[in-house]
């Protein structure tokens, strides 16, 4: 956010510490003559310059008098497509094979997280599923990815990719390594099969250069218009991807219209709790059943004391009775679940997300609140440790989840009364790390959550413990008596 923040630069030369790059070239043979490499050193006309508006055509002729010509041309958003052509000048059969790689020198600086891939990808063939293999892997034993038609290969960072996609025509070997002999790099790179350019003959070949910034609408253009097979799939939308990439899209979709990604969230928030609103409502409804037949198991506690089989069987017998399911209140937690982490991956994942404002202080949803306790919130003139930047919306989202908590009954088990009483502070401290996007979602889901069942519960007749929870809390606990 700052201005003076340097440029993101993806690509350097090979010679550099940080080399970073495509090649494409051509491995050749002894009747071809030499080959384009990295070497080759090509003609262009004067004063030619690569923009998405002015390509660039390089000409090479080799030690046989076979022409190479090389078109390069650049999009806005960092696509460039090479049209190669080879001409065979040369009175006789020609056979070479083409090749492409990425490589770079080092590994990203920021330690990768678990919930994000970093590393080689590529979906191998057209109709090849997508293959991930992190830098740690490829160091220990290198990956073949064998012989595929289609497809495409890589290197992605968490926001930006660097991908080839070959000549969609023409099968190739690919495979996934890291060399160690003089510069060590990490490389993903494919060979071409054998071709063959009769005599008198030209042969095209075009190669797609994806290096930049993955933004979700753009890749599925590119997906589309260029037929690349799944390559959507370089943006790690996770095993729920088909949750994961809606719940973008309608966020998407509301952040166009609002202009504010935060609200977004939240309206979001509000759709996820409508399409969920039946399962909740059979969740409450339960809880609320349960506490209506209270009276009753305390009833048959007593009356069956310690003999825990013939109490299991009076209290299922009391169920069906009543017709109580006791674990339909599970299930809405356990189908948000996948919802949770969906939301959690679009947050942390998507480049949208990356600088995102909501209001106040929070100028970056994909960061954590800035904010802190132990400095009051930046009133007190220093900086605190990491560990202790525990802020606003953290905060927030701790007191709806120990309001949504105290919805409920304690627990008579102490260990349990204990779990219930510091849940909330744990999960404070350990969200305060959190993207501020996904703790915003989580304290207005909260708050939601406690509207909800306050309405429904009502609704059935149970009342509604928190106000006597929280009275409870402040009100003085008898002495014990010796």
């Amino acid at each position: 956010m700052d201005d003076k923040s340097p440029i993101i630069t993806l690509f350097s030369p090979s010679d550099t510490a940080d080399g970073y790059f495509t090649e494409l070239g051509y491995v050749g043979s002894d009747t071809s003559g030499t080959a384009p490499g990295p070497g080759t050193r090509w003609t262009a006309p004067e004063g030619a310059k690569l923009t998405p508006t002015t390509p660039v055509t390089l000409t090479f002729t080799n030690d046989k008098g076979v022409v190479f010509t090389r078109t390069i041309s650049i999009d806005d958003h960092y696509m460039l497509t090479v049209d190669d052509k080879i001409d065979n000048k040369t009175g006789e059969p020609i056979t070479l094979s083409a090749y492409g790689r990425v490589t770079r020198n080092n590994k990203p600086t920021t330690p990768s997280v678990w919930v994000i891939h970093e590393g080689f990808l590529g979906v191998v063939g057209k109709d090849g599923s997508l293959s991930e293999h992190t830098y740690a892997n490829v160091e220990k034993e290198a990956v073949n990815n064998g012989k595929a038609t289609g497809g495409w290969l890589g290197i992605t960072d968490k926001y930006w990719a660097a991908t080839i996609v070959p000549p969609q025509t023409m099968a190739y070997d690919s495979r996934f390594t890291h060399f160690t002999d003089g510069q060590p790099r990490y490389q993903a790179d494919y060979k071409g099969d054998t071709l063959t350019v009769a005599a008198g003959q030209t042969t095209e070949l075009k190669n797609l250069v994806f290096a930049g910034a993955k933004e979700v609408p753009l890749i599925d253009q590119y997906r589309d218009q260029l037929n690349i097979p799944h390559f959507d799939l370089v943006i790690d939308w996770g095993w729920f991807y088909f949750i994961t990439k809606p719940m973008f899209m309608l966020m998407d979709f509301f952040f166009r219209h609002v202009g504010n990604f935060g609200v977004a969230i939240l309206l979001t928030t509000i759709v996820v709790k409508l399409l969920f609103f039946p399962l909740a409502s059979k969740q409450y409804a339960s809880m609320a059943n349960m506490k209506r037949m209270q009276p009753k198991m305390e009833e048959l506690k007593a009356k069956h004391g310690d003999d825990r089989m013939a109490l299991q069987q009076a209290m299922m017998a009391l169920y069906k009775e009543e017709k109580i399911n006791p674990i339909a209140g599970c299930w809405p937690v356990v189908l948000q679940i996948p919802i949770f982490f969906s939301l959690y991956k679009v947050i942390y994942t998507t480049i949208e997300m990356r600088h995102a404002p909501f209001f106040g202080w929070i100028q970056d949803l994909s960061a954590q609140d800035p904010t802190s306790l132990f400095n009051l919130f930046g009133l007190l003139p220093y900086s605190v440790p990491h560990a202790l930047v525990i802020g606003v919306w953290p905060i927030i989202m701790g007191i709806t989840m120990f309001l949504q908590m105290r919805m409920n009954p304690t627990p008579p088990d102490p260990t349990q009364a204990m779990i219930f009483t510091w849940m909330p502070l744990i999960f404070t401290y350990m969200l305060a790390s959190f993207p501020a996007g996904l703790v915003i979602y989580w304290a207005w889901n909260n708050t939601l959550s406690v509207t909800q069942q306050a309405v429904i519960m009502k609704r059935h007749g149970a009342k509604i413990e928190l106000f006597d929870n929280l009275k409870s809390l402040f009100r003085r606990k008898p002495a014990a008596t010796k």
